[in-house]
């Protein structure tokens, strides 16, 4: 898959791609992190980047110093360099403006496409995807829907289950029901799953709120700092002899791949967020310790691989995605833990062993994007019909 240039008389035009990261998230500086990389990676003869830096209270920004990782040292001082902006349709283009607009308003910019590389809550849940579909601008990852069910661990465990896909036993409540009722939900969760557990943020992602217990002020410990953290908590049984595996899909509804399968190398019972981000400096995913492929038997590298591609269509997704697996090394069985449809690095490192470079990947997510757009623009969203001529005979003046 490749993208054509845009040609203007008989001169080439680079295709704008509006790189957004950042943004309202406990993963905010992991998404910076990743848009960085993923903007030094375009392919600069195709496509011209545009950053957009998210700030964590939802304010956009642009400017060419947004791309220098060692600018955010000082935020307050990048910000004074960068330009506020407003992100407005204007007929068929998607235009940003210096914010407050001036006088004389003139655009500081437009975009083709954007390329969304945004973790955790307020970027991965849908929000931002919808904020796209009303700019009716084609943007590569998930669309809302799958992008809102990955980003909540309850709904996806609801979701699967139903479909036949194996996930492992799970509890959830909301905090305020914990400030409550904390006897009865500590009792059912002894009775019902039992010690040891792992609780976790429902909205949360990086591994960033996690807890593992093994007693009851263990427990309320870890609901206390996963409470802190979202709305929802979801307590899950700890598989004690496990193996982490995880696997990537990219494409869309009509041709999905599954990458090849990796295992990543944990310090500790669980992989943490030091495990991921801390001990990789500034490469994001892509720095952490891992094993490719993982040391798994084949056959169990191809059920993966066959159910994240079921998982992928199932959920309509687009893009690329991480599916991350769990493997009960007593028993062999498998458990889908969580999606990620806005992987830490897009998850380029599964796609290098198959001959695609990150600039490949990109270019593909891009393409995929324009195309489903293209697809999208195509279907019939309005009806036509008097029903105004009609129907406001009977409403009473």
């Amino acid at each position: 898959m490749t993208s054509k240039l845009k040609r203007w008389g008989s001169r080439r035009v680079k295709i704008k791609v509006g790189v957004f990261f950042g943004g309202k998230s406990t993963e905010h500086e992991v998404s910076v992190i990743s848009g960085i990389q993923a903007a030094h990676s375009l392919n600069k003869d195709k496509y011209e980047v545009v950053p957009v830096y998210v700030t964590k209270q939802g304010d956009f920004y642009t400017g060419p110093e947004l791309l220098d990782i060692t600018e955010y040292k000082n935020l307050d001082a990048l910000l004074q360099k960068a330009v506020p902006v407003a992100i407005i349709r204007d007929r068929e283009k998607v235009l940003l403006y210096k914010y407050p607009f001036g006088l004389f308003k003139k655009p500081l910019n437009y975009l083709d496409v954007i390329l969304p590389v945004m973790h955790g809550h307020l970027g991965e849940n849908g929000g931002f995807q919808g904020f796209f579909e009303v700019l009716d601008i084609p943007y590569a990852e998930c669309g809302v829907l799958p992008s809102a069910i990955g980003m909540d661990k309850v709904i996806t465990k609801y979701v699967l289950r139903s479909a036949g896909i194996p996930v492992i036993d799970w509890y959830s409540f909301y905090g305020h029901d914990w400030l409550t009722d904390e006897e009865r939900l500590i009792e059912e969760m002894e009775n019902q799953i039992g010690y040891p557990l792992i609780v976790k943020p429902a909205t949360g992602g990086s591994s960033i709120g996690i807890s593992i217990v093994h007693n009851r002020q263990e427990l309320k410990d870890g609901v206390e700092l996963a409470r802190s953290m979202a709305e929802k908590i979801i307590v899950e049984k700890l598989v004690e002899n496990m193996q982490e595996v995880n696997c990537s899909v990219l494409g869309d509804s009509e041709n999905a791949e599954a990458s090849v399968c990796e295992e990543p190398v944990s310090t500790k019972e669980i992989l943490s967020f030091d495990d991921k981000y801390s001990n990789s400096n500034t490469k994001g995913m892509s720095g952490a310790q891992r094993k490719i492929p993982a040391d798994i038997p084949e056959e169990q590298a191809e059920t993966i691989r066959e159910l994240s591609r079921i998982v992928f269509n199932l959920l309509g997704c687009k893009g690329v995605i991480r599916i991350d697996y769990i493997i009960d090394k007593d028993t062999n069985q498998i458990y889908l833990n969580e999606l990620n449809t806005i992987p830490g690095s897009l998850a380029f490192y599964l796609w290098e062993p198959k001959g695609i470079s990150y600039t490949e990947l990109l270019d593909q997510l891009l393409t995929i994007a324009i195309r489903n757009h293209q697809k999208a623009k195509s279907l019939t969203y309005s009806y036509e019909n008097n029903l105004f001529l009609s129907g406001l005979q009977g409403l009473k003046k």
